[in-house]
């Protein structure tokens, strides 16, 4: 019988009590290998534990469950863990804050959210469960981390970071707010260090031809992933430069322009620009200057155009001509040659910084029927696919499109040893080292005799001490000598380890792998070709680059070395919507508005819905509305998922997250919605009840039905046949439950309390149990128990199924149009013939309304749709 101690009310809080015992009684998500079954492994992104999860993680985790579960219904081995990515910065910025231990801040927090996680059913396997910041996880990635060292695949170079000078720290470009730092408050600069470097680019040619493989992945991803590879055919030209050995190598994609060259333009950190400034303090100091700027592409695109001339001239390797250099804080030595040949007449940022300093601006590109101007940039200057586009002013190459003056210049420098084709992509590789303390530390030791080494394997791994004082002005690993000291394994000379961390991309990029693996003596052994590749994989699209370009080239490493046989991590991949929410302020005049958190606002609303006043509980006074924008601190506009739990339950704020809008859309919240689901729980739960307490049911014999009762099984039918293709192939949840809505607002209406009628409900009521499962798996629970089958856990039965009989139609609906405008309905046998259809459809009494003094010239039937009648 039911565990519940009241049956006839709906306890949110009891009924997910008992099922959570039962689950976790009964380890009803554990999973293992199981060759005689289809293996289905379902992974949300893992969170960071910040203390508290936010809505946009409920939203995120309940598709990932409701997907699990279904799939598990449908007689798969599932698998669904959980765990935590828990190095990183905000760890940092709260130890300092709260003056305490990242490790400490970490560990308490991911104990808060394991608690919240598991009070909102997610069906995990908790016994793979890891923390990313544990030596048990990560010594695995520093072990894969020496092998890619031996391989070849690590390198270590100097490269430009922000620079605080006052914390002594590097920030990453989130932390450079108006050109300081953060928390110091320091202004920035540009420094050069020694970094640790991944060669991603080695792999990005099959980086790039295996997103046509990825037919379950958003289109909108695998462009995004084309844009940041980049691949791009061009020349790498020599520019030979008066007074200096070495010549510039520049590449480029527009050969056809080379003509129109009229200034080559240099990274402030270019050896060429570090030589200009030995002997010029202008340079030096403009040099100076570029260094407090950021390093990220986006703030150079946005930022003002600045530049100074060397002193020094380049000649053009085919006119001869003398062009002049320039230092432009534009070009970053990170990103190609560090060199850009500058074409004003045909790119926009060129143009502008040529107006800017006066410097000739040539037309070498031409359209019929366009008018060129040297003051006025238009777009038709830089577009080399417009089939009429030719060469001019360029002697030999004039009138020749884009690809023949391409190929003809190839040609001819190839020739005279100052150019050749190349393939370039705008992918670099992948900087993985972080100065900071919050990471796993890198298993590096230099040696002043051997270099840099490799840590032994037998010697990982090398563990970053927990139990430290931060302040954020510099690594405690970094200050501590005593923890840098170590032995050379070459020559067992006294040596220093290294005292970066990885970049936490590192711990994301091969987690789901681990996850398969649970106490795999290496990062993963046999287990991971069974489960691998990841079947569904969620997460938000602004991971669209970063982390899961990453986690694509870690698969790749880990099957060239021997660990997977897949070639790609995920088949396929859903991008779950934000979650939006209504916004309040009051204006502060010269100073920063007052957000108030929607919970403290008393809103009215329209009869859609939509907020049109708003006034502030506390004082009774009115607040603006700022309208709708995604959850954030900022705004203070969050709604705390604890408190929709307590306040309606588990199963309600898991069925508003999966009603409100389908996965890929922005979910509005809206507590009213909220409690509209926390009624159809209780109307539910509350019709479930009355059945049952009229005693049990008899056999269903569905060959024995009437009219209306056959009517109501099949809609039953019908919406498990919709139900499932929501679930499984559409992923529309949304349009899954208003099936099952509008299922139970017929059963309601079904009044037949004979034996037939009461053995279909009670059929009804076990499919919408069923089929609510994987989105409300508490009350499920509960409800199976009380449709009498206790002695069977809800985990063991599987997803209904559609009886074909029953879907059978006698009848059908049709709709009457008299000249095209819709004037009755009527109901036909599935077999009627057209005389037959006609007949009824002139003799409907609203029809026959509208056909007074007509004369009917022609019935058109559309079988099982529609009748039109023509008449006049």
């Amino acid at each position: 019988m039911s565990d519940i101690q009241d049956p006839s009310a709906y306890d949110p809080k009891a009924v997910e009590a008992a099922a959570q015992t039962h689950w976790q009684a009964t380890a009803a998500f554990a999973v293992r290998e199981d060759a005689s079954r289809p293996k289905y492994y379902c992974l949300s992104m893992l969170p960071y534990p910040s203390g508290a999860l936010h809505m946009g993680h409920v939203r995120n985790y309940t598709i990932g469950d409701v997907i699990s579960r279904h799939r598990r219904m449908k007689g798969f081995n599932v698998l669904q863990p959980m765990g935590w990515d828990a190095f990183g910065l905000p760890a940092e910025n709260a130890a300092i804050k709260n003056k305490t231990a990242p490790a400490q801040w970490t560990y308490k927090n991911i104990e808060h959210m394991r608690g919240q996680l598991q009070r909102l059913g997610f069906a995990y396997d908790w016994t793979r469960e890891f923390a990313t910041c544990t030596p048990e996880y990560y010594r695995w990635e520093q072990l894969m981390f020496t092998r890619l060292m031996k391989k070849g695949l690590v390198y270590r170079k100097n490269s430009v970071v922000n620079w605080d000078p006052v914390d002594h720290t590097v920030l990453a470009n989130e932390q450079v707010i108006d050109g300081r730092g953060w928390r110091s408050g320091a202004l920035v600069e540009k420094r050069e260090i020694p970094q640790w470097f991944l060669k991603i680019t080695d792999y990005a040619q099959e980086l790039l031809d295996g997103l046509d493989t990825l037919s379950g992945w958003p289109e909108a991803v695998k462009t995004m992933q084309r844009n940041w590879i980049g691949r791009s055919e061009g020349l790498e030209i020599r520019f030979a430069v008066d007074g200096l050995a070495e010549p510039l190598e520049v590449f480029t994609t527009r050969p056809d322009t080379l003509m129109g060259v009229t200034y080559v333009a240099v990274a402030a950190e270019h050896p060429v620009a570090l030589w200009a400034a030995s002997g010029n303090p202008a340079v030096r100091a403009f040099i100076d200057e570029c260094r407090r700027g950021g390093v990220s592409e986006a703030e150079l695109e946005t930022q003002e155009k600045k530049g100074i001339f060397t002193g020094l001239h380049a000649v053009h390797p085919v006119s001869g001509e003398k062009v002049p250099v320039w230092i432009a804080n534009f070009v970053l030595m990170g990103y190609g040659t560090g060199a850009v040949m500058a074409v004003p007449g045909h790119d926009e940022r060129d143009f502008e910084f040529a107006h800017k300093y006066g410097l000739p601006i040539k037309q070498v590109v031409a359209i019929e029927g366009e008018t060129y101007d040297t003051n006025t940039w238009q777009d038709w200057y830089a577009d080399k696919a417009d089939p009429r586009m030719h060469v001019v002013n360029s002697g030999a190459l004039d009138r020749l499109g884009y690809q023949a003056a391409f190929d003809a210049l190839a040609q001819k420098l190839a020739g005279e040893g100052l150019g050749r084709r190349r393939v370039n992509f705008r992918l670099r590789d992948w900087g993985v080292s972080r100065q900071r303390y919050w990471g796993c530390p890198i298993p590096v030791i230099y040696c002043e005799k051997c270099g840099a080494l490799p840590v032994p394997e037998d010697q990982l791994p090398v563990k970053l001490p927990e139990d430290v004082a931060f302040t954020g002005v510099a690594s405690p690993i970094k200050a501590d000598p005593e923890w840098r000291k170590t032995t050379c394994p070459g020559c067992g000379g006294a040596a220093e380890r290294e005292t970066d961390t990885f970049d936490t991309f590192m711990e994301s990029s091969w987690y789901y792998a681990r996850y398969t693996s649970p106490g795999a003596t290496d990062l993963v052994d046999a287990r991971a070709n069974y489960w691998l590749p990841v079947d569904q994989y969620i997460g938000g699209i602004e991971h669209a680059i970063m982390h899961l370009m990453y986690f694509r080239f870690y698969h790749k490493l880990m099957r060239d070395a021997g660990l997977v046989k897949s070639d790609e991590p995920a088949t396929n991949l859903l991008c779950q919507g934000m979650v939006v929410a209504d916004t309040f302020f009051r204006e502060n005049p010269g100073a920063p508005n007052d957000w108030f958190n929607p919970a403290d606002v008393d809103v009215v609303r329209d009869a859609k819905g939509h907020a049109t006043g708003a006034v502030l509980r506390s004082d009774g006074q009115p607040v603006q509305i700022g309208g709708t924008e995604k959850m954030a601190k900022s705004k203070n506009n969050g709604v705390d998922p604890q408190t929709m739990v307590d306040r309606y339950g588990a199963d309600t704020v898991r069925l508003f997250s999966m009603f409100a809008a389908p996965p890929e859309q922005s979910l509005e919240w809206n507590e009213a919605g909220v409690e509209g689901m926390a009624r159809f729980l209780r109307r539910l739960w509350s019709q479930v009840q009355k059945h049952v307490a009229e005693g049990p049911a008899p056999a269903l014999d569905a060959a024995a039905l009437d009219g209306a009762q056959k009517a109501l099984r099949r809609q039953v039918h019908e919406t498990i046949q919709k139900v499932g293709d929501d679930y499984g192939r559409r992923h529309t949840f949304n349009t899954a439950i208003a099936a099952v809505m509008e299922l139970l607002n017929a059963i309601a209406k079904f009044d037949d309390a004979s034996a037939p009628g009461r053995a279909l409900r009670q059929e009804a009521f076990e499919a919408v149990t069923l089929l609510l499962n994987p989105i409300t798996p508490h009350t499920s629970h509960a409800l199976w128990q009380r449709l009498s089958h206790a002695e069977v856990t809800l985990e063991d039965v599987p997803f209904p199924q559609p009886d074909p009989a029953a879907l059978v139609r006698e009848a059908a609906t049709l709709a009457v149009q008299v000249n095209g405008k819709l004037r009755g309905t009527i109901e036909v046998s599935v077999n009627a013939g057209k005389d037959t259809i006609e007949a009824l459809a002139l003799a409907e009494p609203n029809v026959q309304k509208f056909l007074e003094g007509l004369a009917v010239r022609k019935v058109i039937v559309v079988p099982g749709k529609i009748v039109n009648i023509v008449a006049g």
